[in-house]
């Protein structure tokens, strides 16, 4: 499913068509997609204006002038359309077709600007995996898809310091303490191989031994990956795996980038190294890694 990367570059793709926008009317297609809709959900959007488009973790909050926040996941196939006017345009170059089969157009929320710009957001999800869930005013911080989350990988927050602290006295792998959306909020399963094969540190290492004084030049390595993989995936535009299309319809192109992901049995990119790129199961997951240069 989309990762924090892919979440961002769709809010910023959204943000300028929808920030200081007012919602005009909403087409609420079915009743559900993972969960149902709430309550009078078309009702409570329409004629409201939109502040502001926020990312939390791997979710998209659009905060309306009434203080009503909507949570967007896009689970494993959803995505945004832009259209505007009558042309049914969709800003973006395709690499691949993606899905615009009225029978995955689950929501389209109809804008219109100061300007008089009319635009359509269209939420298209043919698995339904994903979902649309209401933070009422002043209850988004303890809304329950958000109020244990963790720290967010991005900004200079995240350094080593922080990472010790968060993993000490941590028994589980280093992959899955960097999983675990209660310490690190957003994290997924690429970005993680990815930053573990950036700091040389193995994903079966056990997460308490990057802290203490012994581990901290471990925990500063891996800070510094974790925000440097995070930030040249955003820049990319995302992984574009699978089903995710960036918000214009335009795929990312990060994937080129990958130095393990999805590499099982390639050499190991780092020249000093002459190992090869194994793929190991945790927790029901693939972790791809280099078992000569990450220790």
């Amino acid at each position: 499913m989309p990762e924090l990367p892919e979440v961002e570059t769709v809010r910023r793709g959204l943000q300028p068509f929808m920030e200081g926008a007012t919602i005009a009317r909403v087409e609420q297609r079915r009743p559900d997609l993972r969960f149902p809709f709430p309550q009078d959900f078309a009702e409570r959007l329409t004629g409201r204006r939109i502040d502001s488009l926020e990312r939390r973790a791997k979710y998209l909050i659009i905060h309306l002038d009434n203080g009503l926040g909507l949570i967007s996941h896009l689970g494993m196939s959803g995505s945004y359309r832009i259209e505007q006017d009558a042309d049914d345009m969709v800003p973006g170059a395709f690499h691949h077709d993606r899905s615009k089969a009225a029978t995955h157009d689950h929501v389209v929320i109809h804008l219109e600007s100061a300007a008089q710009v009319k635009t359509r957001i269209i939420y298209n999800d043919p698995r339904r995996f994903g979902f649309m869930l209401f933070a009422e005013p002043g209850g988004l911080n303890t809304h329950k898809l958000i109020k244990d989350l963790g720290i967010e990988p991005t900004g200079n927050r995240l350094d080593g310091t922080l990472l010790a602290k968060l993993f000490d006295n941590k028994n589980a792998p280093l992959k899955a303490a960097l999983l675990d959306q209660r310490l690190i909020a957003g994290l997924g399963n690429i970005y993680v191989c990815e930053a573990l094969w950036r700091a040389e540190l193995s994903p079966l290492r056990v997460a308490g031994t990057i802290a203490g004084k012994k581990g901290e030049p471990m925990a500063e390595r891996l800070a510094t990956a974790i925000r440097s993989v995070i930030a040249d995936a955003i820049a990319a535009g995302g992984s574009s795996l699978k089903d995710y299309r960036q918000a214009d319809g335009e795929l990312g192109y990060f994937q080129h980038s990958f130095s393990v992901y999805d590499r099982e049995g390639d050499p190991c990119p780092r020249p000093t190294c002459d190992g090869t790129v194994t793929r190991i199961v945790q927790s029901g997951r693939s972790t791809f890694f280099c078992p000569i240069c990450q220790h």
